[in-house]
């Protein structure tokens, strides 16, 4: 599933969800996406002009107990990663009816599945795209994080700061924190069938090396314009990622550069053994095929189908709340010209005393509502910052952790190779030693014979020095390792008690913002019943027919389950209060002190 809009949908009135607000304070305004999981919305704070992305758990999901855990997981992964490269997830929680949401920031871009369906990416451009999503999953694995479903929907392409395909990965839905497979039926297969590696299509218990696997196809698929396999039937399809070897990317594609061709298919390893060590290493080979290649201005002047960048959200379809004063003058308007000499009716003189209360209560309660947001939003910011600091920690420690033990790696090689040929000297030694043997006790002197049972003898000894050289480096290389891996441990944990104290901090913030925001809505529903009857009693007047027009052309409250009315011509500046109504809102802010 992926929050991309490359052209916003129309707003659909016949999804009954759209106007909703959920928690209290985010009204859904139209649908963007679906995935396996749950439905994706564009969703607008309703007093603070806030946008952001919603999801929402599929309604035939909910009494899916795993699922629902699974989603509770998504934003912890996605928050405790904490990098540039991966979506950021503001808000969590369940509704009043148990319905699960994830509040995300909302992304306009375009997802990587719309790009290679274009056929092949100029090499410098792919290698830049998986260079970014090589550097957001190497933070993830070593903080024990695994995303199980990459696919080319869940990458988008985004500009950011002038910079232009700048990758966020989506949909950490199907991500499980390293070693706890609790929330999975056993031998479950959960995943894009195009893109599971061998062992997540036998249900095994997933590594990072999976997602190196994927990443391998989303490769492939850059580099070619087409997945490796390909089939419209789902059991063949996972047959073929267990034991068919991909083709070579230069069979479909004569230009494709031969060291991206090797990467993808090292990649694409059926024996996770085979493929990278981790995300570092990739990461390593990427970097040195990403400095031989010409600089991205050289590929992206070669952009001329590009697709325009979206536009952003539209604006708010709900007033700001100043604006109800503006909409209270204009009733104050209407009853000085209705009633002019005349005693106004004290249903008129309440509602439209209401009317100004309700703005000035309103307009209040949306500072108060900007402040805590203000509040959590810093407290937010410094526990991003101090996760960015202890992942990037981590992710450098991580990273020397992969150079020492690949280089372990390399000494047991040499150390084996080397007591191979121990072996086989050894045995030469003893064949000379017995040549040597027989003609002492034959009284047959052959001075040949005792030189070569020296020389062998001298060379065992040489060869069992070297090999106990290399294994001592072998050992310290495993010590230095362990070392390294009891320093990201401890800050993993370091990171884990901090983000359960943030979340802690962060949900007692939100309540306040939604306890606030609950009772904003219940003036917003109880304006729309005073205007109701302002207008009921007003608008067939005679001296208020030309006012009208301004309540109508600006805005009707939006209901739960409906679509907001759509605004027409430009916000006016509220005039000011009577003077009545300044007082009483005075009087109420020192009281409220």
């Amino acid at each position: 599933m992926a929050l991309r809009v490359e052209k916003l949908p129309p707003r659909r009135s016949s999804d009954p969800l759209i106007g909703k607000v959920v928690a209290g304070r985010y009204r859904l305004e139209s649908r963007l996406g679906e995935g396996g999981m749950g439905l994706v919305y564009r969703a607008r704070h309703v007093l603070i002009d806030r946008v952001v992305a919603l999801k929402l758990i599929r309604p035939d999901l909910r009494a899916e107990t795993h699922l629902r855990a699974w989603m509770l997981r998504e934003a912890k992964a996605a928050n405790r990663v904490n990098h540039a490269h991966i979506i950021d997830i503001h808000d969590i929680g369940e509704t009043e009816e148990g319905e699960l949401y994830l509040v995300m920031e909302y992304l306009v871009g375009t997802p990587l599945s719309a790009e290679v369906t274009k056929g092949p990416m100029p090499i410098a451009r792919a290698v830049d795209v998986m260079e970014q999503m090589c550097a957001a999953l190497a933070r993830a694995h070593d903080l024990g994080v695994v995303h199980r479903d990459l696919k080319s929907d869940n990458i988008l392409l985004t500009d950011r700061g002038g910079r232009k395909d700048f990758v966020k990965i989506l949909d950490f839905g199907l991500a499980a924190l390293h070693r706890d497979s609790r929330l999975a039926p056993k031998g479950a297969v959960f995943g894009t069938p195009e893109y599971m590696s061998p062992e997540q299509t036998r249900g095994e218990e997933l590594t990072a090396s999976s997602d190196l696997y994927t990443i391998g196809v989303l490769f492939f698929e850059m580099l070619t314009g087409q997945l490796p396999f390909r089939s419209n039937d789902r059991d063949t399809l996972l047959k073929m990622h267990q034991s068919q070897p991909p083709p070579r990317p230069t069979t479909l594609n004569a230009e494709a550069h031969p060291k991206a061709e090797e990467i993808a298919l090292k990649l694409l390893a059926k024996d996770p053994k085979d493929r990278y060590r981790d995300a570092h290493h990739l990461q390593e080979d990427l970097k040195k095929l990403q400095r031989s290649l010409p600089s991205p201005q050289t590929w992206e002047t070669l952009r001329l189908d590009s697709t325009p960048a979206p536009p952003p959200p539209p604006p708010s379809h709900t007033p700001h709340v100043t604006e109800w004063a503006s909409r209270a003058a204009i009733f104050t308007r209407m009853v000085s010209r209705a009633y002019s000499g005349k005693e106004t009716p004290n249903d008129i003189l309440g509602a439209l005393s209401q009317a100004w209360d309700l703005a000035a209560r309103a307009n209040r309660l949306e500072g108060e509502v900007a402040s805590l947001t203000r509040k959590n939003d810093a407290l937010e910011r410094r526990g991003r910052a101090l996760r960015a600091e202890i992942g990037r920690k981590v992710e450098d420690l991580a990273a020397e952790e992969s150079r020492v033990l690949r280089q372990g790696a390399a000494f047991a090689q040499e150390q084996s190779r080397a007591g191979r040929e121990l072996g086989e000297i050894e045995q030469a030694a003893s064949d000379a030693r017995r040549a040597a043997d027989e003609a002492r006790r034959a009284v047959r002197f052959d001075p040949a014979l005792f030189e070569r049972a020296g020389f062998t003898a001298a060379r065992v000894e040489a060869k069992a020095e070297e090999v106990a050289r290399v294994d001592e480096k072998r050992q310290r290389c495993e010590q230095t390792a362990k070392g390294l891996r009891k320093q990201i441990e401890q800050l993993r944990e370091q990171l884990a008690r901090y983000a359960e104290a943030l979340e802690e901090d962060l949900s007692r913030g939100r309540e306040q913002v939604a306890q606030r925001t609950r009772d904003g809505l219940a003036f917003e529903k109880a304006f729309a019943r005073v205007q109701q009857q302002l207008l009921e009693r007003l608008r067939d007047k005679p001296e208020c027919r030309d006012l009208v027009p301004e309540l109508l052309s600006d805005w009707a409250p939006a209901q739960e389950g409906s679509e907001a009315a759509p605004q027409s011509g430009k916000r006016r500046p509220p005039p000011p209060a009577p003077a009545i109504v300044r007082a009483r809102a005075r009087e109420e802010e020192g009281d409220s002190g």
